[in-house]
């Protein structure tokens, strides 16, 4: 799998599109906005005669969440201006994402993100508009992958990533030999599933769990280079809180669309070879292992790190309603939605190994599956929030 390729969210505006399914993602922006506001004031604090301010959001993806990080992010600085009475800097925002994302989409959508900027800014004249009502702010795109450098040298003052960093830059290989010279790359043996599981072996353990530090220490060195001295950065993604990596938390949506695909192998539908060679470019790490690859790194320090539980529609897991569970059509409900997120995301992943024709049956089986899961627990995700500080 040519993950560059297939690494992007169901395009357009239908009923099966990452527009029209990307609440999930969405109450992960609202999750972090605390963290990504602290980390905004400590900035503009070190920062106070600043005029102009490079920002990134990477993995920006597209629908109506690709503008919400970047519209939290003016809000917030313009806030902390506002209260420190003090012009805002000129502001210059890069989007980025593979170039196989709906950027179209994104584009469509700068009117109206500027229009509510100065709506909501008309009235103030330490925000830096103009007389035409234009302001300090200047949005463009930066298509590449973030596993490498993608900005000029101390470019950027604040790098923001959401629902982004859990995916790797390719799928994990498996063992590596020689002969005659020639290095062979052997695929990993996970027969039946899609992703780390109970049954893996710890060979494929050990694959998923190095190419994540490996991605991940590439960007952190790529955004070493591309951030200034005191610059921050605010990073979410699916993780876990245990040392496990085949828990419920970090790896149960792939073990039941394992369970769905395996039920078409099993009627004829697909070949269950195609399941046994497909693997999922997703890794959701641990605490421990993002200290460990952002330490080993060296230029940045962790101010914050914080994982928070959330239900698999996006929702807040409390005390109060952590192990309630719902009524049989309540859980079904639940499980179409959840299936129509998931599809959103992975659909373009699939279609290349199992065809577009079977879609449509392998996300209705996994909606009952999630469903019927659902009415006897209560399935979570835990997302993982990272605040960091570059060294001087």
């Amino acid at each position: 799998m040519e993950v560059m390729q297939v690494l992007h969210m169901n395009k357009g505006n239908g009923e099966t599109s990452y527009a029209k399914n990307s609440i999930v993602q969405s109450n992960i922006i609202s999750l972090g906005r605390r963290v990504l506001d602290e980390a905004l004031k400590k900035l503009m604090l070190s920062n106070s005669d600043i005029s102009s301010l490079g920002i990134a959001d990477l993995g920006c993806s597209s629908g109506p969440n690709s503008l919400l990080s970047i519209s939290n992010i003016v809000d917030t600085i313009q806030n902390v201006c506002l209260d420190l009475d003090r012009p805002v800097p000129e502001l210059k925002v890069s989007l980025n994402d593979l170039p196989s994302n709906d950027f179209n989409y994104i584009f469509a959508s700068f009117p109206e993100f500027y229009d509510r900027l100065k709506k909501r800014h008309n009235n103030n004249d330490c925000l830096g508009f103009d007389r035409r009502g234009e302001g300090p702010c200047f949005v463009s795109a930066v298509p590449g992958s973030f596993y490498g450098r993608l900005f000029p040298r101390q470019s950027l003052h604040f790098v923001h990533s959401s629902s982004s960093l859990h995916w790797l830059s390719q799928v994990p290989c498996g063992e590596v030999s020689k002969e005659d010279g020639v290095v062979i790359t052997a695929d990993l043996e996970n027969k039946g599933k899609i992703y780390l599981s109970k049954t893996s072996p710890k060979s494929v353990h050990k694959a998923y769990a190095l190419q994540f530090q490996s991605d991940f220490l590439v960007f952190l060195r790529s955004r070493s280079e591309e951030v200034v001295p005191g610059g921050r950065m605010v990073l979410s993604l699916l993780g876990r809180n245990s040392l496990d990596p085949t828990t419920e938390e970090s790896c149960y949506q792939w073990e039941l669309l394992a369970q769905a695909l395996m039920s078409m192998a099993n009627e004829g539908i697909i070949e269950e070879e195609k399941i046994d060679a497909f693997n999922a470019p997703y890794y959701a790490a641990s605490s421990q292992e993002l200290k460990m690859a952002i330490e080993k790194e060296g230029s940045f320090l962790i101010d914050r790190l914080q994982v928070s539980p959330v239900n698999w529609e996006g929702g807040s897991v409390t005390e109060e309603n952590y192990d309630i569970l719902r009524s049989k059509p309540e859980a079904l409900a639940s499980g179409r939605r959840v299936a129509k997120t998931i599809r959103a995301v992975i659909e373009p992943m699939l279609e290349p190994t199992f065809g577009l024709n079977v879609m449509d049956e392998l996300f209705e089986r996994y909606a009952k599956i999630v469903g019927e899961y659902s009415y006897v627990s209560s399935p979570r995700y835990a997302i993982v929030n990272v605040s960091l500080v570059k060294m001087g």
